[in-house]
């Protein structure tokens, strides 16, 4: 029997995959949680096979957590299940672990093949995903660049995030100008709306 976690702020959604999983002989859905930070306790406490989780999530996206969970040793094997198809989002969760990415709309056959497969050891990509991510291309931007955006997009002024970053304002203004050129944004705001359609942050 293969243990499952599923990690989804959407109840409705959540529930419907517990159950439709619930129906496969080989699969048991040992923990649901509905938040990214409550994963790594109910990872501790369950001891689930595979960790299902989504990326949009309260308290700690997916990739996040994903990277949490690959850093600290966990034995689960990471699926993403997503409604969001952004090519870096591929990209960050294959180097922080993560065996399998399907999407939200696939059928739950599907999944439950991936579970399978991961828990075997090997890879789970849906294709479209897979196609979409090797023609986007790597993501230019520095790590520091993406940090800069990501509190950009979050409405966080030029002032704050130096004083949050231990930079001067001059040296947040550069980063913003080279990620805005690197990403052929006329402003730090659509630079940073790029960077996240492209799952880049």
């Amino acid at each position: 029997m293969i243990r499952v976690l599923l990690a989804d702020d959407e109840h409705l959604i959540r529930g419907a995959v517990a159950a439709l999983l619930g129906l496969e002989p080989d699969l048991e859905v040992v923990a649901e949680v509905g938040r990214g930070d409550e994963v790594p306790a109910a990872v501790a406490a369950h001891d689930p096979d595979v960790a299902v989780l989504d990326i949009e999530m309260p308290g700690m996206d997916g990739l996040t957590v994903a990277e949490r969970l690959s850093a600290s040793g966990a034995r689960c094997s990471i699926c993403i299940l997503t409604s969001f198809g952004r090519p870096g989002y591929l990209r960050r969760a294959m180097a922080s672990g993560v065996r399998g990415f399907v999407a939200k709309d696939a059928p739950t056959q599907e999944l439950a093949a991936a579970i399978r497969k991961v828990h075997g050891g090997g890879r789970y990509l849906d294709a479209e995903l897979a196609a979409s991510a090797m023609a986007a291309g790597d993501n230019p931007l520095t790590d520091r660049e993406r940090e800069i955006l990501r509190l950009t997009g979050t409405g966080t002024e030029t002032a704050r995030i130096a004083t949050q970053l231990h930079l001067s304002e001059g040296t947040v203004r550069n980063y913003l100008s080279t990620a805005m050129t690197k990403l052929g944004a006329t402003t730090r705001v659509a630079a940073a709306r790029t960077a996240k359609e492209m799952g880049w942050i």
